[in-house]
């Protein structure tokens, strides 16, 4: 089986040539294109899931060997979340490549985020069936980058900081409440506002209300510790 010329740049692009390119085909055809045959991505991405955890769980030890494991756990989710799939998607453009069926092509489908999410966990258990463990492993390193370094960050719960903020000084936790939508039904921007009693509320936008609802308690994070 020959690639075509996108699925070859998309093999460019991920830094891996397939020796068997059915299983690339594979990882990127949505089960809305294959209803009939179930030849489609969802066993790839169950597969995918545990590759990139084994992974990730080895690159935050490694990272920083002082870490506890109550650091390291949150560490660890915030670089298998569907969302960062995602973002690493988009990255390699994943998205261009995606095999849907009519419905999900007339709704966005490749730019949903749970979808972009699924085809990247496909298309890692495809170079792991491929290449084995370590070609998985030296590609998963190479797409998420800078990302194991400055997960600390990243790995931080706005929302649960926030509350624990206000609970630390007897006020009610935080409200979230959705003020603005906006955009198509299938790529919608959500405009979340944080409450907190006594305090100027603050706003964020985002393609999900826990995204919109994350940002917002960032924000309101942020000014609280400048003040």
């Amino acid at each position: 089986m020959k690639l075509g010329a996108e699925l070859k740049a998309l093999e460019a692009r991920l830094g891996y040539t397939f020796t068997d390119p059915a299983l690339l085909v594979r990882a990127v055809t949505h089960s809305s294109m294959s209803s009939a045959t179930r030849d489609d991505n969802q066993r790839l991405e169950f597969l995918g899931d545990r590759v990139l955890g084994l992974v990730m769980a080895q690159a935050v030890l490694e990272h920083d060997k002082a870490a506890t494991e109550g650091q390291l756990a949150p560490r660890f989710n915030a670089l298998v979340r569907k969302e960062t799939c995602a973002d690493v998607a988009r990255q390699v453009d994943v998205g261009a490549v995606l095999k849907l069926g009519r419905s999900e092509m007339m709704s966005g489908g490749r730019r949903k985020q749970a979808l972009l999410g699924d085809a990247m966990e496909a298309v890692i258990a495809a170079v792991y069936l491929d290449g084995g463990f370590d070609a998985a492993q030296a590609m998963i390193l190479r797409l998420w980058g800078d990302r194991v370094g400055r997960v600390e960050a990243d790995a931080r719960d706005a929302k649960t900081a926030l509350q624990e903020w206000a609970q630390a000084r007897g006020l009610q936790p935080p409200r979230y409440v959705e003020t603005a939508r906006s955009g198509p039904d299938h790529a919608p921007q959500f405009t979340i506002q944080a409450q907190l009693e006594g305090e100027t509320s603050e706003s964020a936008t985002a393609g999900s209300k826990r995204q919109a609802e994350q940002a917002a308690a960032k924000a309101f994070l942020s000014r609280l510790e400048k003040s």
